[in-house]
């Protein structure tokens, strides 16, 4: 596994898992299963649902706590500063952790900043061990650092081979944030698996289209996240480490940026 030091020195692996639509037993088996084949990094959500069962999972886990880095969020239901601290406190039951290792305000919503200052006082208190946010653009991400005593470790958001965000990255690059991926394979990996682009590149390297746009986001600085139930699927988003994409290649695959979502929402 290969890490990137956050804002205040934490070391916060380069890939994980989502865990988005993850529950119950077979959601702890294949937390379980991605840790045997390396991941430490686990992204879940109050809005999933599933924390408890993602606690359960760390419980059982054959390695100490403090080699996994667990990441949540808080999201509307938590509108306010305290109803935010109250919902910290809430993630940590679920979770059955003493800290959480990052958590994000899942998007920005119009209590954003209040509900920040409960993040920054969890983080003086040792609760959490870095705080960002989730789905912030460029206006929002500057509207929070004139508000923010604590500069954002993450902003994680929308980004893959056909919407990089680079404007964005370069942006918090500046300021010391991390971007972070979700759904880093797009909705549909298949626009991916089917690219006549990066098939080409991917036989030049004897891996597949899926591990290179998943490198090439890895070569830009972007932590990713892509979800998958199946462990050969885990196997294959985690065996990034032993190649480097030319300068050429990434260029070339830069041609494959529209500028816009493909989430639309």
């Amino acid at each position: 596994m290969e890490y990137i030091t956050l804002n205040n020195g934490l070391q916060m692996p380069m890939i994980g898992l989502g865990v988005y639509q993850l529950q119950g037993t077979e959601g702890e088996n294949v937390i379980l299963k991605a840790i045997k084949n390396g991941y430490r990094l686990f992204d879940t959500a109050q809005m999933y649902g599933n924390e408890q069962m993602v606690g359960k999972a760390i419980k059982k886990a054959p390695i100490p706590r403090e080699q996994l880095f667990i990441t949540t969020k808080l999201y509307s239901p938590s509108n306010s500063y305290e109803k935010a601290k109250r919902d910290i406190d809430k993630s940590l039951r679920e979770l059955q952790l003493d800290y959480i290792d990052l958590m994000l305000i899942h998007e920005p919503y119009s209590h954003a900043i209040d509900m920040y200052k409960a993040l920054e006082e969890a983080y003086e208190e040792g609760k959490i061990k870095a705080i960002g946010i989730s789905n912030f653009n460029q206006k929002q991400y500057l509207n929070l650092l004139h508000h923010c005593h604590i500069i954002p470790a993450v902003n994680q958001v929308e980004s893959h081979v056909f919407y990089t965000q680079k404007s964005l990255l370069e942006l918090m690059n500046k300021h010391g944030t991390v971007m972070e991926a979700w759904s880093p394979l797009t909705a549909d990996p298949s626009r991916i698996m089917h690219n006549d682009l990066l098939i080409s590149i991917a036989n030049k390297y004897n891996k597949t289209p899926v591990q290179i746009s998943l490198k090439y986001l890895l070569e830009l600085g972007i932590v990713i996240i892509p979800k998958t139930s199946h462990e050969e699927r885990l196997m294959e988003n985690i065996d990034l480490f032993d190649f480097q994409i030319s300068e050429s290649d990434m260029k070339l695959i830069e041609t494959l940026n529209q500028g816009r979502s493909l989430f639309g929402w």
